[in-house]
């Protein structure tokens, strides 16, 4: 099996505007798919990410503390699975969650390290 990773960008505005009840409904959703993943010891790992960062060029010497940009670009999570092909990789991608908000998931297969 190889490695993926998702990277899950957009859908905050929409996922903002729920009721703290929409947003429970969305987690459980989450918390659903993630366990079906796990089940079949396809889940590595993954965790959303805080909007807050550090932004390092100029060789590390300059470094720039910002929110990151909102919107259809923001970055807001990623996962890691297993899966035996890229394609196998984006059929189980489309189960998404995120989608119900209009968010894009990049699916990359993780290079090996020999």
């Amino acid at each position: 099996m190889k490695e993926f990773m998702f990277i899950i960008r957009g859908g905050q505005e929409e996922y903002n505007a729920n009721s703290p009840e929409e947003m429970q409904k969305h987690m459980e959703h989450w918390q659903s798919w993630m366990g079906g993943l796990a089940e079949k010891n396809q889940l590595i790992g993954g965790q959303p990410l805080m909007n807050e960062g550090k932004k390092l060029t100029e060789a590390g010497e300059k470094v720039i503390d910002r929110p990151f940009a909102e919107g259809k670009e923001l970055v807001g999570g990623y996962l890691i699975i297993k899966a035996d092909s890229l394609e196998s990789a984006a059929l189980i991608a489309k189960e998404c969650p995120s989608f119900e908000y209009k968010c894009s998931v990049e699916v990359r297969e993780i290079s090996p390290l020999e």
